[in-house]
Order: structure tokens, then C-alpha cells, then sequence
């Protein structure tokens, strides 16, 4: 009987030890998983921020373009360049100018739509079938 005794201790030794292993594996795998995932997020974090900062620069160069363009086209730029270069230039005269009272967006689209699809109005008609 002893030897059977010895034989379910060590039996238990074993089980316990295996399953001890096991949890260790498993324990040191989710830890290292763990710290890969971290490892990812803070690559991908200074990914955006590198993104982020481009962004910003590119919002930044765009604003002093437009910066540039609205100083440039300013009329009294305009004059002294026009005096400057000697282009002779003269601002338009009332009878040359034509004011437009509609939605300029919408005329000219309007135009655009008329050469391409003909002079003509479209005209829809619709028909309704009733079911006795």
C-alpha cells in the first residue's frame, strides 16, 4: 500500500507541477502580449503625431498663401504695380460693367448645363396608373 500512496503523491506532484508550468506559460505570454500591444499603441501614437504636425504645417503654409493672395490683390497693390510697370491700366467704366442680381454659382452652372444638355427646357411628365 505504501507504494501505491507514493505512486498518488507523486502522481499529484506532477499534476500540480504541470499545471503550475502552464499557468506560468500562460501567465508570462499574456504579459508579453501586453506589452507588444503597448509597444504598438505608442509606435502608432507617434505616428499620429508626426501626422499631426505635418497637418499643422501644411494649414499653416496654406493660411500665409492666402495671406499673400488677399495682400497682392488688395486694389491699392494693384494701382502701384500698374503705375510701377507702366502697364496702363484703367478700371473699367459703369457702361462696361455688368451687375448680375442672381446667384452667380447657380448662372453659370445653369449655362453649363444648357450646353450640354441643349437649348431646350426639360419638361417631366408623370403618369400615374391606378390599380381597380
Amino acid at each position: 500500500m505504501r507504494t501505491e500512496r507514493q505512486t498518488g503523491s507523486r502522481a499529484f506532484v506532477n499534476q500540480f507541477m504541470v499545471y503550475a508550468l502552464v499557468a506560468i506559460c500562460g501567465s508570462a505570454s499574456i504579459g508579453l502580449g501586453t506589452v507588444w500591444m503597448r509597444h504598438q499603441i505608442s509606435l502608432v501614437a507617434n505616428e499620429n503625431k508626426v501626422l499631426e504636425a505635418s497637418i499643422a504645417d501644411v494649414g499653416r503654409r496654406i493660411e500665409e498663401t492666402g495671406a499673400a493672395i488677399a495682400a497682392e490683390q488688395d486694389p491699392t497693390v494693384l494701382n502701384r504695380k500698374n503705375v510701377e510697370w507702366r502697364l496702363g491700366l484703367v478700371p473699367p467704366g459703369e457702361t462696361q460693367v455688368r451687375r448680375v442680381a442672381e446667384d452667380p454659382v447657380a448662372r453659370l452652372a445653369a449655362i453649363q448645363n444648357r450646353r450640354l444638355f441643349g437649348e431646350g427646357q426639360a419638361t417631366i411628365s408623370l403618369q400615374v396608373a391606378l390599380a381597380h
